[in-house]
Order: structure tokens, then sequence, then C-alpha cells
């Protein structure tokens, strides 16, 4: 067991205070420096524990992407935009969001090939004030990285399927029991959860595939279906004839931002996920090249798959029925088809698919309070880093089972599942702003950055930090998005954090039957103020009341659940039960920084 200082991937470059790249010691003359062709020397894991290539990463994209989104938001999509082609356009523009969003993280994950997603971004980027990024990411994480709105939707196909009413109390009953099973799985029998995970990923995509064919062989008459069926109210594609057909299609188009915006929300939610790879790049095989693969495979796949599910939509159910459907249109969808008897079937299967993806959001979001709790910025983060009894992360999934539960009870009835929704899907549009801002400002000259930091120093009469500002490390990655994309991408996130406080036209409630239309987006922010608030309390106010500064020091284990004392300062032992390292701060008092000394 030994201890390194403040040392998380081993270079000042990548250590635990990420900074701008011209704000790098000249030393770290390439954040690429020890990094191979194939990315695995990046990270110091063993090579045994890379054990994901090509199809397993595809899989793990697309597994976290399919979940209850194509399934249940078609129709606060189609209520949203108020017209089948403006619903169409809505999903293109999600996809092509999507795509400039899997090339930003592309570029990312080939230069950074570790484990952590945006956590690791975030700190690469914005590590000054030091640990500030880290608490803001945490709190947004502990607050809002649940699949409470999939358990809810999961509850309401299995009530379908069981032939009795969704009332809004069986449906969080429901919800909140699916959460407790899921944590209970991953939390004792992680081999047993993962197989049943993959399992009904690919139940899912079978699926979605199976409604697609169902609905082409609809389109070239193969099945047959009367008016009657439809519904008669002439609103479905196939009804759609004559000269008056594209009329009807853009019949009814909303041209409000706050409309428009809510159906993007939904569309984008849909595609969550295109970065899941990311969080696991340190087990990955070959993560360059596999990464270039994968993840355009992956989501140019589900894309294809999502546009003809809803055209499939569109052809067998009438616009009014999906509108009133709520979150069953693919139940309406096989009653038309295949008749009463296969709703039910449809709404069993389309159970186990949100259940499989409640289990993988669980997976990945317990692990991701853990990495929280060993980087020590969690409050009890001993307690979040450890894997006792199970050698699972079960703190970290029973604190995900507390707030998701909460956030399945307390919003009322009928704006449950769209805030759910809303506020699973704004810090995205915060975080995806925030990482391709700061990919751009890498691509910016060298000399042009410094001219500009020059002159706000200047203007605010700031020191300069080191004479490296004119030194900028070179970013060469091994995949490098283009400029106009990660600007699209930029943009289009800015534009889905400014919309949502645009009021909706008159005489409309905007998103929600009972709460303000800007609920979501005001409380994302309050996560944001609360992450920024413990940052101070705990960086900065209590060092500077007790007269000491914080020293984070990382132990590294040995597996034997071995104790070790890292010295003054900090209360007791660590113990690194899983052999894994984990950060502890020490307090070092002013009058020791002569011989240790650090920066927040």
């Amino acid at each position: 067991m030994s201890t390194e200082r403040d040392a998380l991937l081993g270079a000042d470059a990548r250590s635990g205070g990420y900074v701008l790249a011209a704000d790098i010691e000249p030393q770290a003359v390439d954040v690429l420096d020890a990094v191979d062709e194939t990315g695995e020397t990046f990270d110091d894991v063993p090579k045994e524990r890379r054990q994901i290539g090509f199809v397993s990463a595809v899989f793990l994209i697309t597994n976290r992407i399919i979940g209850t989104g194509i399934f249940a938001t078609p129709s606060i999509i189609l209520r949203s935009s108020g017209s089948i082609g403006m619903a169409l356009v809505l999903w293109l523009a999600g996809a092509t969001v999507a795509f400039a969003g899997t090339s930003v993280y592309l570029e990312l994950g080939t230069a950074l090939p570790r484990s952590g997603g945006e956590k690791v971004y975030l700190e690469y980027f914005f590590g000054r004030p030091k640990y500030l990024v880290l608490c803001i990411f945490a709190t947004y994480t502990v607050m809002t990285g649940t699949s409470s709105a999939n358990a809810v939707v999961f509850g309401e196909y299995l009530l379908r399927a069981l032939s009795i009413e969704p009332t809004p109390t069986l449906t969080r009953t429901i919800a909140v029991g699916c959460l407790t099973a899921c944590t209970i799985l991953h939390s004792t029998k992680i081999h047993w959860g993962l197989r049943i995970q993959n399992i009904l990923g690919t139940v899912g995509i079978v699926l979605l595939l199976f409604v697609a064919f169902s609905g082409i062989l609809v389109m070239i008459g193969v099945i047959k279906l009367d008016q009657e069926t439809i519904g008669g109210a002439g609103t479905s594609i196939m009804m759609m004839g004559g000269k008056s057909a594209w009329n009807k299609l853009w019949e009814g188009t909303r041209t409000d931002a706050n409309g428009i915006v809510t159906g993007l929300y939904s569309v984008t939610w849909s595609y969550i996920g295109y970065s899941n790879a990311n969080y696991a790049l340190s087990e990955i095989r070959d993560p360059i090249r596999t990464m270039k693969r994968a993840a355009p495979t992956a989501l140019l796949s589900i894309s294809l798959i999502y546009f003809l599910v809803n055209i499939s939509y569109f052809v067998v159910v009438d616009k009014e029925e999906i509108l009133n459907g709520g979150q069953i249109v693919a139940s309406l969808f096989f009653r038309n088809i295949y008749g009463d008897k296969s709703e039910k079937v449809l709404s069993a299967l389309i159970a186990m698919v949100t259940l499989g993806n409640v289990l993988a959001v669980t997976f990945t979001t317990g692990r991701i309070i853990q990495e929280l709790g060993r980087e020590a910025v969690l409050p009890f983060s001993a307690f979040f880093s450890s894997s006792k009894p199970f050698g699972t992360p079960m703190t970290g999934l029973l604190q995900q089972w507390l707030v998701g539960s909460l956030t399945i009870v307390l919003p009322p009835s009928g704006d449950a599942y769209i805030f759910i929704l809303n506020l699973s899907s704004y810090p995205y549009s915060i975080i995806n702003t925030l990482i391709s801002s700061g990919l751009l400002l890498l691509h910016i000259p060298p000399r042009i950055k410094y001219l500009f930091k020059s002159f706000f120093r200047t203007l605010f009469r700031l020191r300069p930090q080191s004479a490296s500002l004119e030194v900028s490390p070179p970013w060469t990655p091994p995949f490098s998005s283009p400029i106009l994309v990660t600007l699209f991408f930029t943009v289009s996130n800015i534009f889905l954090l400014v919309v949502p406080f645009i009021p909706p036209p008159k005489g409309e409630k905007g998103p929600y039957e009972n709460l303000p239309y800007y609920l979501h987006a005001v409380t994302v922010l309050g996560f944001a103020v609360l992450g920024v608030a413990y940052w101070w309390s705990w960086a900065r106010l209590m060092p500077c009341l007790g007269g000491y500064s914080l020293d984070r020091i990382w132990v590294k284990g040995v597996g034997d659940g071995t104790s070790v004392d890292v010295g003054s300062g900090v209360e007791g032992a660590v113990s690194a039960d899983d052999g894994i390292s984990r950060a502890v701060f020490r307090k070092i008092k002013k009058e020791d920084e002569t011989s240790l000394s650090i920066s927040i």
C-alpha cells in the first residue's frame, strides 16, 4: 500500500486539478504524450481488465439509448410540435444533435481515453477554481441521475399488460418497486443483473425492428387497415390521400419556441446514451480504434430504426389517438394491427425493455456516485466509495434509489413523467454546453488565446499566473470533430438552455398542467447553486476559518482491506477495500505549508 500526492492520472497535465490548455506548465507539452496509438497506455489499468470489444461497445451504447423514449415520448413530441410533419422534423433534428454530440465525445474520448465521461472532460477544461466543477457535477449526478422517468413508464406498461387501469397511485407504487428491485439486484447479484440487462437490451432492439417492419408491411399493402381500425379521424399518414395530403401532414403545426423545445427535450432524452461508452474507456480493448468504429455504428443504427418506428406509428395510429394516448402509443400501434390481445403482449414486452433500461441506468449511475466518492468530493466519501459488503457500489445505488423514489412520488399527478424527463434532460444541456465550449477553446490558436487572456488580465488588473501563458501544448487527438459540428452542438445546447425561460403563448399551459413552465430549468440551476455553495463552504470558508489548506492524497489499494495511515490532518486510517485507489484530503495547517503547499 502506498500513497501519492494528488496524482490521479500520473501526470501534471492530467492531475486532479485540470486546467485549460494555455495554463498547463511547459513540460506537459502534449496531453497525448503518454498515449500509444491504441490508447491503452493513457490510464494505468491492467490489460486483463479490458474486456470490452467492438460488439460490446456498440451494445453498451445502444442498450443505454433504447429505453422508454421511443415508446413513451411520441405523444409528447406530437403535442409539442402540433403536427405529424413537425414531429418528424424534431426527430431528425434530435438525431442531428446526437450525431454532433457523438462527434464531440469521440474527439474527447480518443484524446483522453479514461473512464469517467463528463467528469474527466469537465475537470480538464475547468480545473480552476480547484474542485469546483467536480462539486457541481456531483450535485447534478446525485440529484438528477436517476432512472425514475423510465420506472414510471415501466409501471404504466406493466399495468396495461395486466389489464389494470394505470391510475397515478398504482403507477407510482410499481415505479418505486421497480427502482427497489433493480437496486437490490445490482447491489447483491451483479452478474445476474448484467445478464438480465443484456437480455432485455436485445429484446428492445428486436422489438423496435418488429415495429418498423410492421409499419412497412402496412405501407406496402401486405397488412390491410380500414378506417374503423385506425380510428376514423383521417389523420394517420395512411389516410392522408389526395392533393391535401401535404397540408394535412403539417396541419396544426406550432411555432412557439417553448413548445418546440419541449419536444426537442423529449427527442434529446430519447437519444441520451450516445456517450455511454465514454464512461468505460478504461475497460475497452484498443479504445481509440474501437470507439472510432463503435460510436458511429451504434448511433446510425438507432437513428434509422427510430425514424422508421415513428413513421410506422403515424401510419397505423390516428393523430388524435396518439395525442390522447399518453405514454402508450406503441400499445395502440399493435392493437390497430394485430388486435386487442396483441396490445397486452406488446405492453409486456415494452415493460421488459423499460426494465432493462432502468437496470442499465442504475448500474451506471451507482458507479458514478462511487467514483465521485473516490474523488473525495462527496460528504462521507469513505461511505460512498466503499464496495462492501457485496463488492458493489451499494451505497451509491441506495442514494440513487432514495432520490429516484422521491422524484416519482412528489410531482403532482399528470405532470410527473414530463417533469422528471425535463429534469433529467436539462443538466445534459448545461454539461454539453460547457464541454463543447471547452473543446472550441482548444482549437483557438494559442497566440489569440494569449492575447485575450492578456487583455482581460490588464482590464481587471489581474496578475499573470505563470510565464507559460505564451506556450500552449498541442491538442492532437486521434479523431478531431469538425469545428462547425462542435459549434453546432454548442449552439444547439445553448438554445435548449435559454428557451425554457420563454413563456408559452397566451392561453396555453406550456409543458405542464399544474406546474410553472420554467420549473425544471430553475430546479436544475438551483442544484448548480447548491454545488457552488457546498464547494465554497468546504473548500474555501472552512479552511479559512480553520487556518488550514486542503491537500488531496491518493491511496493505492492492494485489495486485501489493509488500512494505511496517511498522516496528520486525516481522522483515522484509510481502507482501500477493493484494491482500487481513492482520495482523501489532509488538512495542512498554515505553519506547515512551507513543506507542503496546495493552491485551491
